[in-house]
Protein backbone atom coordinates (compact mmCIF):
# COMPACT_ATOMS: atom_id res chain seq x y z
CA UNK A 1 0.00 0.00 0.00
CA UNK A 2 1.33 3.56 -1.31
CA UNK A 3 2.36 5.53 1.94
CA UNK A 4 1.68 9.16 -0.68
CA UNK A 5 -1.43 10.58 0.20
CA UNK A 6 -3.28 12.30 -2.89
CA UNK A 7 -4.19 15.07 -1.00
CA UNK A 8 -0.69 16.27 0.51
CA UNK A 9 2.07 17.77 -2.19
CA UNK A 10 5.36 16.46 -1.91
CA UNK A 11 8.15 18.23 -1.04
CA UNK A 12 8.58 18.87 -4.75
CA UNK A 13 5.71 20.58 -5.14
CA UNK A 14 5.94 22.62 -1.79
CA UNK A 15 8.91 24.10 -3.27
CA UNK A 16 8.21 24.88 -6.40
CA UNK A 17 4.87 25.97 -5.12
CA UNK A 18 7.25 28.16 -2.89
CA UNK A 19 9.30 29.92 -5.58
CA UNK A 20 6.52 30.59 -7.89
CA UNK A 21 5.20 32.44 -4.91
CA UNK A 22 8.69 34.23 -4.22
CA UNK A 23 9.28 35.43 -7.83
CA UNK A 24 5.52 36.70 -7.76
CA UNK A 25 6.12 38.56 -4.76
CA UNK A 26 9.29 40.01 -6.27
CA UNK A 27 7.86 41.10 -9.49
CA UNK A 28 4.46 42.50 -7.88
CA UNK A 29 6.57 44.75 -5.26
CA UNK A 30 9.99 46.00 -7.47
CA UNK A 31 7.84 48.86 -8.80
CA UNK A 32 7.16 49.69 -5.87
CA UNK A 33 10.46 49.49 -4.07
CA UNK A 34 11.39 52.06 -7.45
CA UNK A 35 8.83 54.50 -6.91
CA UNK A 36 9.82 54.26 -3.00
CA UNK A 37 13.94 54.56 -4.20
CA UNK A 38 12.89 57.72 -6.86
CA UNK A 39 11.59 59.50 -4.47
CA UNK A 40 15.18 59.80 -2.49
CA UNK A 41 16.99 60.32 -5.68
CA UNK A 42 17.46 64.27 -7.16
CA UNK A 43 15.78 64.73 -10.36
CA UNK A 44 19.34 64.36 -12.49
CA UNK A 45 19.26 60.58 -10.83
CA UNK A 46 15.89 60.54 -11.56
CA UNK A 47 15.99 60.38 -14.87
CA UNK A 48 19.57 58.75 -15.88
CA UNK A 49 19.92 56.61 -18.50
CA UNK A 50 21.30 53.75 -17.93
CA UNK A 51 18.90 53.84 -14.29
CA UNK A 52 20.51 54.35 -11.29
CA UNK A 53 20.15 51.83 -8.73
CA UNK A 54 22.99 53.30 -6.21
CA UNK A 55 22.65 56.36 -5.74
CA UNK A 56 22.96 59.38 -2.79
CA UNK A 57 20.29 59.22 -0.91
CA UNK A 58 18.25 63.09 -0.81
CA UNK A 59 15.21 64.53 0.84
CA UNK A 60 14.76 66.83 -2.33
CA UNK A 61 11.77 65.28 -3.62
CA UNK A 62 9.98 65.44 -0.53
CA UNK A 63 10.92 69.44 0.20
CA UNK A 64 10.02 70.01 -3.34
CA UNK A 65 6.83 68.34 -2.92
CA UNK A 66 5.42 69.94 0.49
CA UNK A 67 6.94 73.38 -0.59
CA UNK A 68 6.33 76.66 -3.48
CA UNK A 69 9.42 77.67 -4.61
CA UNK A 70 10.34 81.10 -6.62
CA UNK A 71 13.85 82.01 -8.28
CA UNK A 72 15.40 84.42 -7.31
CA UNK A 73 18.70 86.45 -8.63
CA UNK A 74 22.39 86.27 -7.04
CA UNK A 75 22.14 89.20 -5.16
CA UNK A 76 19.28 88.16 -3.46
CA UNK A 77 20.62 84.78 -2.56
CA UNK A 78 23.78 86.21 -1.05
CA UNK A 79 22.09 88.83 1.27
CA UNK A 80 19.78 86.32 2.59
CA UNK A 81 21.34 82.83 2.88
CA UNK A 82 19.69 79.45 3.67
CA UNK A 83 19.12 78.83 7.34
CA UNK A 84 17.82 75.37 7.00
CA UNK A 85 18.20 72.20 5.96
CA UNK A 86 15.72 72.26 3.64
CA UNK A 87 16.14 75.86 2.86
CA UNK A 88 19.60 74.68 1.35
CA UNK A 89 18.50 72.24 -0.74
CA UNK A 90 16.32 74.80 -2.62
CA UNK A 91 18.82 77.27 -2.47
CA UNK A 92 21.27 75.38 -4.74
CA UNK A 93 18.42 75.91 -7.77
CA UNK A 94 18.99 80.05 -6.47
CA UNK A 95 15.12 79.07 -5.42
CA UNK A 96 13.69 79.92 -2.41
CA UNK A 97 10.65 78.61 -0.01
CA UNK A 98 8.04 80.96 -0.12
CA UNK A 99 5.27 78.55 1.22
CA UNK A 100 3.44 75.41 1.60
CA UNK A 101 2.29 73.75 -1.73
CA UNK A 102 -0.82 72.42 -1.80
CA UNK A 103 -0.41 68.39 -1.95
CA UNK A 104 -1.47 68.99 2.21
CA UNK A 105 -4.67 69.91 1.34
CA UNK A 106 -4.96 67.16 -1.90
CA UNK A 107 -4.08 64.58 0.49
CA UNK A 108 -6.53 65.75 3.46
CA UNK A 109 -9.35 65.59 0.74
CA UNK A 110 -8.82 62.05 -0.20
CA UNK A 111 -8.59 61.02 3.44
CA UNK A 112 -12.08 63.12 3.71
CA UNK A 113 -13.53 61.41 0.36
CA UNK A 114 -12.23 57.99 0.32
CA UNK A 115 -13.04 56.99 3.95
CA UNK A 116 -16.64 58.88 3.85
CA UNK A 117 -18.31 57.40 0.95
CA UNK A 118 -16.62 53.87 2.58
CA UNK A 119 -18.34 54.45 5.60
CA UNK A 120 -21.63 55.15 3.60
CA UNK A 121 -21.32 52.38 1.90
CA UNK A 122 -20.76 49.91 3.94
CA UNK A 123 -23.08 51.48 6.70
CA UNK A 124 -25.73 51.23 3.46
CA UNK A 125 -24.59 48.34 2.20
CA UNK A 126 -25.05 46.58 5.07
CA UNK A 127 -28.47 46.96 5.81
CA UNK A 128 -29.69 46.67 2.16
CA UNK A 129 -27.97 43.59 2.08
CA UNK A 130 -29.26 41.86 5.67
CA UNK A 131 -33.09 43.06 3.95
CA UNK A 132 -32.32 40.84 0.73
CA UNK A 133 -31.03 38.25 2.70
CA UNK A 134 -33.87 37.92 5.40
CA UNK A 135 -37.04 39.55 4.08
CA UNK A 136 -39.36 38.66 1.24
CA UNK A 137 -38.91 41.19 -1.01
CA UNK A 138 -40.99 41.34 -4.00
CA UNK A 139 -39.06 41.47 -7.69
CA UNK A 140 -35.38 40.44 -5.19
CA UNK A 141 -33.95 38.90 -8.05
CA UNK A 142 -34.66 41.68 -10.49
CA UNK A 143 -33.64 44.16 -7.97
CA UNK A 144 -30.58 42.67 -6.89
CA UNK A 145 -29.77 42.40 -11.10
CA UNK A 146 -30.19 45.85 -11.45
CA UNK A 147 -28.01 46.67 -8.32
CA UNK A 148 -25.38 44.39 -9.95
CA UNK A 149 -25.96 46.08 -13.64
CA UNK A 150 -24.62 49.77 -12.21
CA UNK A 151 -21.35 47.95 -12.23
CA UNK A 152 -21.48 46.79 -16.29
CA UNK A 153 -20.80 49.79 -17.12
CA UNK A 154 -17.76 52.05 -17.02
CA UNK A 155 -18.20 54.78 -14.59
CA UNK A 156 -16.57 57.31 -16.77
CA UNK A 157 -18.95 56.70 -19.67
CA UNK A 158 -21.45 58.55 -17.23
CA UNK A 159 -19.30 61.29 -17.00
CA UNK A 160 -20.57 64.44 -18.49
CA UNK A 161 -24.09 63.56 -17.49
CA UNK A 162 -23.17 63.95 -13.54
CA UNK A 163 -21.25 66.91 -14.39
CA UNK A 164 -23.92 68.80 -16.04
CA UNK A 165 -26.38 67.40 -13.03
CA UNK A 166 -23.65 68.50 -10.47
CA UNK A 167 -23.25 71.50 -11.95
CA UNK A 168 -26.88 72.55 -11.91
CA UNK A 169 -27.68 71.36 -8.67
CA UNK A 170 -24.16 72.73 -6.83
CA UNK A 171 -22.46 69.89 -5.95
CA UNK A 172 -19.58 70.16 -8.44
CA UNK A 173 -15.85 70.29 -6.42
CA UNK A 174 -17.72 69.39 -3.20
CA UNK A 175 -16.73 66.67 -0.44
CA UNK A 176 -20.37 66.04 -0.16
CA UNK A 177 -20.69 65.52 -3.70
CA UNK A 178 -17.68 63.05 -4.41
CA UNK A 179 -18.62 60.84 -1.30
CA UNK A 180 -21.87 60.87 -2.48
CA UNK A 181 -20.89 60.14 -5.75
CA UNK A 182 -18.62 57.16 -4.63
CA UNK A 183 -21.07 55.96 -2.61
CA UNK A 184 -23.44 55.52 -5.32
CA UNK A 185 -20.64 53.81 -7.71
CA UNK A 186 -19.43 50.93 -4.37
CA UNK A 187 -23.21 50.76 -3.03
CA UNK A 188 -23.59 47.76 -5.65
CA UNK A 189 -19.92 45.89 -4.50
CA UNK A 190 -20.80 46.36 -0.86
CA UNK A 191 -24.47 44.63 -0.94
CA UNK A 192 -23.37 42.16 -3.43
CA UNK A 193 -20.66 41.20 -0.78
CA UNK A 194 -21.94 41.48 2.29
CA UNK A 195 -25.27 40.11 1.15
CA UNK A 196 -23.06 36.25 0.55
CA UNK A 197 -21.45 37.07 3.70
CA UNK A 198 -24.97 37.65 5.69
CA UNK A 199 -26.61 34.56 3.66
CA UNK A 200 -23.99 31.97 5.81
CA UNK A 201 -25.21 33.58 9.28
CA UNK A 202 -27.36 31.13 10.47
CA UNK A 203 -31.16 32.38 10.72
CA UNK A 204 -32.01 30.66 14.07
CA UNK A 205 -29.63 32.65 15.56
CA UNK A 206 -31.53 35.43 15.54
CA UNK A 207 -34.65 33.45 15.63
CA UNK A 208 -33.52 32.38 19.01
CA UNK A 209 -32.50 36.26 19.80
CA UNK A 210 -36.17 36.78 19.03
CA UNK A 211 -38.03 34.28 21.04
CA UNK A 212 -35.71 35.64 23.57
CA UNK A 213 -37.71 39.37 24.04
CA UNK A 214 -35.03 40.81 21.79
CA UNK A 215 -36.61 43.30 18.78
CA UNK A 216 -35.37 42.56 14.95
CA UNK A 217 -32.99 45.51 15.20
CA UNK A 218 -31.83 44.32 18.30
CA UNK A 219 -31.18 40.78 16.77
CA UNK A 220 -29.80 42.36 13.85
CA UNK A 221 -27.30 44.61 16.23
CA UNK A 222 -26.42 41.64 18.96
CA UNK A 223 -26.28 38.99 16.91
CA UNK A 224 -25.58 39.26 12.85
CA UNK A 225 -23.32 42.25 12.70
CA UNK A 226 -20.77 40.93 14.81
CA UNK A 227 -20.60 38.01 12.86
CA UNK A 228 -20.50 39.46 9.91
CA UNK A 229 -17.61 41.92 11.13
CA UNK A 230 -14.94 39.80 8.78
CA UNK A 231 -17.43 40.89 5.52
CA UNK A 232 -17.73 44.31 6.73
CA UNK A 233 -13.67 44.28 7.06
CA UNK A 234 -13.13 43.04 3.47
CA UNK A 235 -16.21 44.98 2.51
CA UNK A 236 -14.74 47.75 3.22
CA UNK A 237 -10.89 47.60 2.27
CA UNK A 238 -12.68 47.21 -1.67
CA UNK A 239 -14.55 50.21 -1.46
CA UNK A 240 -12.07 52.47 -0.16
CA UNK A 241 -9.38 50.89 -2.91
CA UNK A 242 -11.60 52.56 -5.35
CA UNK A 243 -12.41 55.77 -3.65
CA UNK A 244 -8.73 56.27 -2.79
CA UNK A 245 -7.41 55.59 -6.05
CA UNK A 246 -9.91 56.86 -8.29
CA UNK A 247 -8.89 59.45 -11.06
CA UNK A 248 -11.48 60.22 -13.77
CA UNK A 249 -14.03 61.60 -11.89
CA UNK A 250 -11.88 63.46 -9.50
CA UNK A 251 -10.63 65.18 -12.61
CA UNK A 252 -13.75 65.86 -14.29
CA UNK A 253 -15.59 67.01 -11.42
CA UNK A 254 -12.96 68.73 -8.93
CA UNK A 255 -10.43 71.65 -9.74
CA UNK A 256 -9.68 73.20 -6.34
CA UNK A 257 -11.51 72.99 -3.18
CA UNK A 258 -12.64 68.90 -3.14
CA UNK A 259 -9.66 68.02 -5.51
CA UNK A 260 -7.90 64.75 -4.26
CA UNK A 261 -4.48 63.57 -5.05
CA UNK A 262 -4.37 61.33 -7.71
CA UNK A 263 -5.26 64.18 -10.17
CA UNK A 264 -2.94 66.61 -8.27
CA UNK A 265 0.48 64.40 -8.18
CA UNK A 266 0.76 64.29 -11.62
CA UNK A 267 0.50 67.99 -12.32
CA UNK A 268 3.90 68.65 -10.08
CA UNK A 269 6.45 70.58 -11.70
CA UNK A 270 10.27 71.38 -10.68
CA UNK A 271 13.17 72.97 -12.35
CA UNK A 272 13.13 72.54 -15.97
CA UNK A 273 10.11 70.33 -16.15
CA UNK A 274 8.45 67.34 -14.34
CA UNK A 275 9.62 67.01 -11.09
CA UNK A 276 9.66 63.09 -11.21
CA UNK A 277 11.47 62.72 -7.17
CA UNK A 278 8.48 64.75 -5.94
CA UNK A 279 5.92 62.52 -7.83
CA UNK A 280 7.43 59.26 -6.83
CA UNK A 281 7.47 61.76 -3.15
CA UNK A 282 3.98 61.91 -3.15
CA UNK A 283 2.92 58.46 -4.94
CA UNK A 284 4.61 56.99 -1.70
CA UNK A 285 2.95 58.56 0.99
CA UNK A 286 -0.19 57.93 -1.17
CA UNK A 287 0.19 54.74 -0.43
CA UNK A 288 0.41 54.44 3.16
CA UNK A 289 -2.91 55.29 4.42
CA UNK A 290 -4.34 52.18 2.32
CA UNK A 291 -1.52 50.02 3.28
CA UNK A 292 -1.75 50.82 6.77
CA UNK A 293 -5.82 50.07 6.48
CA UNK A 294 -5.16 46.77 4.76
CA UNK A 295 -2.48 45.81 6.84
CA UNK A 296 -5.10 46.20 10.15
CA UNK A 297 -7.81 44.02 8.64
CA UNK A 298 -5.52 41.51 7.12
CA UNK A 299 -7.09 38.98 9.07
CA UNK A 300 -10.73 39.79 8.40
CA UNK A 301 -9.75 40.02 4.06
CA UNK A 302 -8.21 36.47 4.77
CA UNK A 303 -11.55 35.27 6.42
CA UNK A 304 -13.91 37.49 4.30
CA UNK A 305 -12.35 35.67 1.58
CA UNK A 306 -12.32 32.44 2.57
CA UNK A 307 -15.70 32.72 4.70
CA UNK A 308 -18.04 30.02 3.76
CA UNK A 309 -15.73 28.42 1.36
CA UNK A 310 -16.13 25.20 3.79
CA UNK A 311 -18.87 23.21 5.05
CA UNK A 312 -18.89 20.90 7.91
Amino acid sequence: MSSTSITEPSAGQKWFAGALVVAYALISILPLVWIIATGFKTPSDAIAYPPKVVFEPTLEGYVNLFTTRTRQPPEVMAANPPETWYDRIVAQYDMTIVGPSRFGERFLNSVVIGFGSTFLSVFLGTFAAYAFSRFRIPAKDDLLFFILSTRMMPPIAVAIPIFLMYRAVGLSDTHAGMILLYTAVNLSLSVWLLKGFIDEIPVEYEEAALIDGYTRFQAFYKVVLPQAATGIASTAIFCLIFAWNEYAFAVLLTSGQAQTAPPFIPTIIGVGGQDWPAVAAGATLFLLPVMVFTILLRKHLLRGITFGAVRK
